[in-house]
């Protein structure tokens, strides 16, 4: 599958995610067909794809984010290809919009089968240097919006025996240099997540936790600088990353085989491994890798 999806066939989106349709149509057994699915930060991206990957397979799909615009057109977008969708303005940082977007899903379908914590902000600046307020800034929408989301969430995800997903990081797995605040908000999530999937062990809760590498995808546009304005200009190659499609995929169907973990990217699998056997090696590694950005700060 993965080497389909690489192939240059499939580089134009509407014949890539025809065929992932067509795909998941063909699938012996549908596992998310009528569920309900809540998906954060789906106005783009990650977020965007998996609302219209479980949409167009079935399910019933929740969305929500900070951009109403951007929003709107997306869940036009799935009701357009026959898809049943409901959407509210979420700013997974203010815990009452949380917990809106989780009455907005009872209200709409009755129940919550999936909820998959996406919506997240990165921040590229060494620490000597940037003001705390983007520190705070990012835990609250990366940390607290899973923790606000899943709170409200839970005791329908319990009496469905659904799936909780956080959408974490390489740099959820090695902390990266000039993204502190980036690093310590996936970590937070990682804990969160893995202390959650132990609480319920006996309960029937699925608990995945997805790292993807570096993915093309407008995180890096809305990066935020040392003084919390947006970054703007990536300073990666896009064109060498992931497609969010792709990453929608795998984690689409990491929920469907109720995965704990997947670590996507070669990059991202060797990283986890050389960090086990090799993490002072890694540091290193590490900061070369990233002192060879475009305006790295460690030039």
């Amino acid at each position: 599958m993965k080497h389909f999806c690489k192939n240059k066939l499939f580089t134009n989106k509407v014949k890539y995610l025809l065929f992932i349709r067509n795909y998941c149509y063909h699938c012996k057994k549908n596992k998310v067909k009528g569920k309900v699915v809540v998906i954060t930060g789906a106005s783009s991206g990650i977020g965007k794809a998996l609302a219209n990957l479980f949409a167009n397979n079935g399910s019933k799909v929740v969305i929500g984010a900070r951009n109403h615009h951007n929003l709107m057109e997306v869940a036009e977008e799935i009701r357009l290809s026959g898809g049943e969708v409901v959407f509210m303005q979420t700013d997974v940082s203010n815990e009452n919009d949380c917990k809106n977007l989780i009455v907005t899903a009872i209200d709409s379908f009755g129940t919550i089968d999936i909820l998959i914590n996406n919506a997240g902000i990165s921040m590229r600046a060494l620490f000597e240097d940037v003001d705390l307020s983007v520190i705070k800034k990012l835990m609250d929408i990366n940390f607290w919006g899973t923790v606000y989301c899943t709170k409200y969430a839970l005791p329908y995800l319990l009496k469905q025996k659904g799936s909780v997903v956080g959408v974490s990081s390489v740099a959820g797995i090695k902390g990266l240099p000039a993204r502190t605040g980036y690093s310590a908000s996936k970590f937070a999530m990682n804990g969160f997540m893995q202390a959650l999937r132990i609480e319920n062990l006996k309960k029937g809760l699925h608990v995945l936790v997805a790292f993807p590498g570096f993915t093309a995808s407008n995180i890096r546009n809305t990066a935020l600088n040392a003084d919390g304005s947006m970054q703007g200009e990536s300073p990666r190659d896009e064109n060498s990353m992931m497609t969010a499609d792709e990453v929608a995929l795998h984690i689409y169907n990491a929920i469907g085989k109720r995965k704990n973990k997947i670590i996507l990217t070669s990059q991202g699998k060797l990283t986890n491994l050389i960090n086990h056997f090799f993490p002072d090696l890694l540091d290193k590694m590490v900061f070369n890798h990233m002192a060879k950005e475009p305006d790295s700060p460690f030039k």
